[in-house]
């Protein structure tokens, strides 16, 4: 009987294969008695590092706190591979001194207060209200312009196409004309 070395290679491999494979009841008893030490919830995010925008998974415990980052092997960006900035995700999102309110400061004053994220969006659209107002131009000579040179947008690396198609044409509604990247400074 001649073997080929294929055929070699499939036996070898089945037997090797079956050599890994827990043994009877007693073995499926043990893995069902097995203690999961945390449950871990994972989401995928973007790096906010650099402005490539890699994709990573950030696992986190039942408490909320990051446990693991790794690269999302389907972004199209890294293809789950990370450059040591991004690894440090875990570091920085678990800091004790990480804010997590809104703090604010009203003039003159020498203490913060805490404010709801609420109000914080309400006082940021009132204020580009009263700027884009107080130095809207409609017309400069005899051209129409329609813009305002008070406000500048600043994009990051945490935005996507989308993100960046949303913000640019909303800038440009409120007539900014400074728009700018991450990438670019």
């Amino acid at each position: 009987m001649e073997i080929s070395r294929r055929d070699f290679l499939k036996v070898g491999g089945a037997a090797a294969g079956s050599l890994l494979l827990p043994v009877g009841a007693a073995a499926a008893a043990s893995a069902a008695t097995f203690p999961l030490r945390k449950r871990v919830g994972e989401a995928a995010s973007v790096c906010p590092y650099c402005s490539v925008g890699c994709g990573v998974i950030v696992a986190t415990d039942a408490q909320g706190h990051i446990i693991n980052t790794e690269g999302d092997p389907d972004n199209i960006h890294n293809r789950g591979a990370l450059d040591p900035k991004s690894v440090s995700i875990t570091e920085f999102g678990n800091d004790p001194k990480r804010l997590k309110t809104v703090l604010y400061r009203a003039p003159n004053s020498d203490k913060w207060e805490v404010k709801s994220w609420d109000w914080a969006t309400a006082e940021i659209a009132k204020r580009v209200k009263a700027t884009r107002d107080a130095t809207f131009k409609e017309k400069e000579g005899d051209v129409t312009v329609n813009r305002t040179e008070a406000i500048a947008w600043v994009g990051g690396a945490a935005n996507n196409n989308e993100d960046c198609y949303l913000a640019a044409k909303f800038a440009r509604a409120l007539g900014i004309v400074y728009l700018e990247h991450q990438a670019r400074i």
